[in-house]
């Protein structure tokens, strides 16, 4: 369910979204064809499925082997269409990815094709050079094959809300999830009895009402004086319960009950086996059950009596005051709590993370052009997720607007077709 900010950005998302495309549909460069798709129809196929690299009667058929096994190259080798036997190639190739970084791998003859030796790290998106020698003759090809690659302009990139930052380190906090109710807090309540007992004489406030300190709320005669005197609230608030009539005696029980919506608090059950991690200070994120409403906060207190029944601890978490339209007395409520955090060398921004494929990623930016950077990723907070593999340290990458880039991309094609 989108919250009420959430609605009112949609639009304007949207409307940024169709600038962005179209003016990424103007280009011409050869980035605007992201990923194997596009240049799926622009090659030839060999028997493997692979693509053909022909020099006279000699070709090879470049294919990518990663069934099972780590992404590696295997190549088959050919003289007017007939297989060859890959002991007469000598083979090298030569990969020069985004940003200026070359992959090079030498082969070994193996069954009936040329193994490269060494991974193809993800993403496969590349310029290729090829040269293989065979018969005494050297043979040179190069190519593009680009996957989740495309290139837009700043004025694009700009307008449709895209902004980068470098990927370092990072304090990222473990995570433990609780759940609770959300409670007015003791300050926010207050009971509006008879001073002395005696006939009620009049009663000016309603269920629902809402009330200032010091308001006059009820009259009444006290029996042993027979004077009568007036009630006002004992604070600001809403009356929440109203528990007498005109007529009737006031005795021990409370006239009036006043509730200051504004004054709420998060009382989270804790389990035993959470007991000693949950302590007063820790940092909370707040979340309603309908998802309208979320917050920073902290955990106050934890009370030191468990219940008899669900022996769970009660942890209470203040709620701004600004958020009180989304959190209300009675309703369930969700929690984060920080209850260890350490230092990682290399994290980037959870909302930056993006699907592809198989893939959590993240959009890497060198000029113009951005391309996915697969991750292999660890602890997670809100705010930050450590990345343990697939991208390297001071690497600019998107952290807003990503899910444009992933549009554009997609719009374009992308595979991951060898």
């Amino acid at each position: 369910m989108l919250s009420h900010s959430s609605w009112r950005a949609a639009p304007l998302a949207l409307a940024l979204l169709a600038g962005l495309l179209t003016a990424c549909g103007e280009r011409k460069a050869p980035e605007a064809k992201a990923g194997h798709a596009a240049a799926a129809a622009e090659f030839e196929r060999g028997p493997h499925r692979g693509r053909m690299l022909r020099d006279g009667d000699f070709a090879i058929e470049m294919t990518i082997f990663e069934d099972g096994v780590p992404p590696e190259f295997h190549v088959y080798a050919y003289r007017k269409d007939k297989p060859l036997d890959p002991r007469q190639v000598q083979l090298t190739v030569e990969l020069t990815r985004l940003g200026g970084k070359v992959d090079r791998f030498s082969f070994a003859p193996q069954q009936d094709y040329l193994r490269g030796a060494g991974v193809v790290t993800e993403p496969h998106s590349f310029d290729v050079k090829v040269r293989a020698v065979e018969g005494g003759r050297t043979h040179q090809w190069a190519y593009a094959s680009y996957e989740g690659r495309t290139t837009i302009s700043a004025e694009a990139a700009q307008a449709g809300g895209v902004k980068t930052e470098r990927a370092g380190g990072a304090i990222v906090g473990e995570l433990l999830d609780l759940s609770g109710r959300v409670e007015v807090t003791p300050e926010g309540q207050g009971e509006v009895r008879a001073w002395y007992s005696g006939r009620i004489m009049a009663m000016t406030g309603s269920l629902g009402q809402q009330v200032r300190r010091g308001q006059l709320l009820a009259r009444v005669e006290s029996s042993n004086s027979l004077q009568t005197y007036s009630i006002p609230a004992p604070i600001s608030g809403v009356i929440v319960k109203k528990n007498a009539n005109v007529g009737d005696v006031a005795y021990d029980q409370p006239l009036y009950v006043i509730a200051d919506p504004t004054k709420l608090h998060a009382e989270f059950f804790v389990y035993p086996r959470d007991a000693e991690r949950i302590r007063a200070g820790q940092r909370v994120e707040l979340r309603s059950l309908s998802g309208d409403g979320r917050a920073t906060s902290r955990i106050e207190t934890v009370l030191p009596t468990a219940d008899l029944a669900s022996q769970t601890l009660i942890a209470h978490v203040e709620i701004p005051p600004s958020l009180a339209g989304s959190f209300r007395p009675g309703m369930g409520v969700e929690g984060s709590v920080q209850v260890a955090a350490k230092s990682v060398p290399l994290a980037v921004r959870t909302k930056a993370l993006q699907r592809f494929r198989d893939f959590t990623v993240v959009f890497a930016k060198v000029g113009n052009t951005y391309e996915v950077r697969m991750l292999e990723l660890g602890a997670q907070t809100p705010e930050w997720t450590e990345v343990l593999g697939g991208l390297e340290p001071g690497t600019e990458y998107v952290t807003d607007g990503a899910f444009l880039i992933r549009a554009d991309i997609e719009k374009s094609g992308a595979s991951h077709d060898h």
